[in-house]
């Protein structure tokens, strides 16, 4: 049976977590892709998982620890359940944007620089998400939650972030058990490379989505 911290040191772990959240409430949370926007919410964001770190450190607690490699090793599983994150994302991600018209809560202008701008924007949010609600909230959740409902709860709070920043219509009905299958997959790898890739293999898509999106002849936007 996992043994829980002591409700005493609740505080520590809720003062962390509420910080970065905190931190999430005065963040403009949206798809502009400007460079001064991008720096804004990305200086604010990393900001957001720093700040747990330094208060765990500060009060000294125990600290959550950025964990990389498969232990078990990459295997043929491994790469088969990202070709079928993949799969889905290729059927599902084209009609929900269409059918909500969530799609035009992203700007996709023309242009090499924009498309790469869009590109780093739709990628760097998919690592810090994983960073952030996978491998900061969940564990901290789970200090004193069984797993289930620490991995809702982070669940909740990835779904609701997903929603500000655009995913909006019925976008919570796919987020959130996505955010619950990325914690039980941190849970059997421990290995936040592993959470990481599905969720970029599902942005790659996403990105692709959204041009096709505004620009059915998207090839031309490359050289415009």
């Amino acid at each position: 049976m996992r043994a829980y911290r002591h409700s005493a040191a609740i505080r520590p772990d809720l003062l962390a977590l509420g910080a970065g959240l905190g931190i999430l409430l005065l963040t403009p949370i949206n798809t502009d892709i400007s460079i001064g926007h991008m720096l804004l919410m990305g200086a604010e964001l990393l900001l957001a998982l720093i700040l747990p770190r330094l208060i765990l450190r500060a009060l000294r607690e125990p600290g959550l620890r950025f964990r990389w490699r498969l232990a078990s090793g990459w295997t043929v599983k491994h790469t088969a359940y990202i070709a079928l994150t993949v799969l889905i994302s290729y059927f599902l991600l084209p009609f929900y944007l269409r059918s909500t018209g969530a799609y035009l809560n992203w700007r996709v202008a023309p242009g090499t620089w924009n498309l790469i701008r869009l590109f780093i924007g739709t990628n760097a949010l998919g690592i810090w998400d994983e960073l952030f609600f996978v491998n900061t909230a969940l564990p901290l959740l789970r200090r004193h939650l069984p797993f289930v409902a620490a991995n809702a709860l982070q669940a909740v709070l990835f779904t609701a972030f997903l929603y500000e920043l655009g995913f909006t219509g019925w976008g919570p009905l796919m987020i959130f058990p996505f955010a619950v299958l990325q914690g039980l997959a941190f849970r059997a790898t421990e290995s936040l490379l592993y959470v990481i890739a599905i969720h970029l293999s599902l942005d790659l898509v996403l990105y692709l989505a959204l041009i096709q999106a505004h620009h059915p002849d998207w090839l031309r936007l490359f050289v415009t």
